[in-house]
């Protein structure tokens, strides 16, 4: 019982992914000096905030050789415009509407596939982890499927669903659902068996245990696929606005790259690292929220 106190801190603490700790608390666990988890999620956001100022003398490096290369010739300016011109069709873009017009179709065809890939990954990957029978069953279809590249089936989606925006959801699902499923399932199968068997020794039902003990336990894993997922869904949605498309950054940044409009093309790859950023640290931010019950410092912010 000390272990599962250490784990999961005092009787009767309260977080809202930490069921296993009222498991703990009904068994009347000692009482011992809490964790505060309020503390633990300040000091993980201070080192995350440290990670992110360490690395902005190299960023700005990387910007000013970007700006200065082309000036002094060591690029072509045609093919590959400073930086500050980049920022100008960027601004441009922004003013007349036109950008966030293709950021919001972007981002709406990425969404609804992840979306789809979450509702469909997070409770096969519980099941498939929990359970090896079912696994066994249905680990060789994952793994085909998981492995057929989702750009080779692109012209399939297309031919079955069409041109229009189902072949590109289709894509962006397809694109995202392996991480989350493959990590969901690693998360499920990482929890501690002690904590299992104290469960069921308490008579905990197979609901509870997934509630409670099990979802909690993955979280860190099923945040890190879903990072992963959400930089294919962009990636995947990007290719199909290329390929067959009216509209939508990747149907911007080939666009302009076809007129020879190299600032554009810029503007629109700098917009989509951006976006990458942003969704990357929000995922990080919510894993640090769910799992500030663990107590744990975690400098990274990659």
């Amino acid at each position: 019982m000390a272990y599962l106190t250490e784990k999961f801190g005092p009787v009767g603490g309260f977080h809202p992914f930490a069921g296993a700790g009222e498991a703990v608390a009904a068994a009347r666990v000692p009482t011992i000096k809490p964790r505060s988890t309020t503390a633990a999620v300040r000091r993980r956001a201070g080192a995350g905030i440290g990670t992110f100022i360490y690395g902005l003398p190299l960023l700005g490096l990387f910007f000013l050789t970007w700006e200065i290369a082309p000036r002094l010739g060591w690029l072509n300016r045609i093919f590959f415009p400073p930086l500050s011109e980049v920022l100008v069709a960027w601004w441009d873009l922004l003013a007349s509407g036109v950008l966030v017009e293709h950021i919001g179709i972007s981002l709406q065809r990425a969404a609804v596939g992840f979306g789809l890939g979450v509702i469909v990954a997070i409770p096969l990957g519980l099941l498939m982890g929990r359970y090896s029978l079912f696994e066994k069953i249905s680990d060789l279809l994952v793994q085909t499927l998981r492995n057929t590249s989702q750009f080779a089936l692109l012209p399939v989606f297309i031919l079955l669903l069409g041109i229009g925006e189902e072949s590109k959801v289709a894509i962006t699902f397809y694109s995202s659902v392996f991480f989350l499923l493959v990590n969901t399932i690693s998360g499920v199968k990482s929890v501690d068996p002690l904590l299992i068997k104290a469960a069921r020794s308490m008579g905990t039902s197979d609901f509870d245990m997934f509630r409670k003990i099990i979802l909690p336990a993955s979280i860190p894993s099923i945040v890190a696929g879903a990072r992963l997922g959400v930089k294919s869904s962009l990636f995947a949605v990007i290719g199909a606005e290329m390929l067959a498309a009216k509209s939508g950054l990747g149907f911007l940044i080939q666009n302009s790259q076809l007129m020879m409009e190299t600032a554009d093309m810029y503007a629109g790859i700098l917009t989509l690292t951006v976006i990458g950023l942003v969704v990357n640290y929000l995922l990080v931010w919510f894993e640090r929220w769910a799992t500030a019950w663990k107590g744990q410092s975690e400098a990274s912010m990659i």
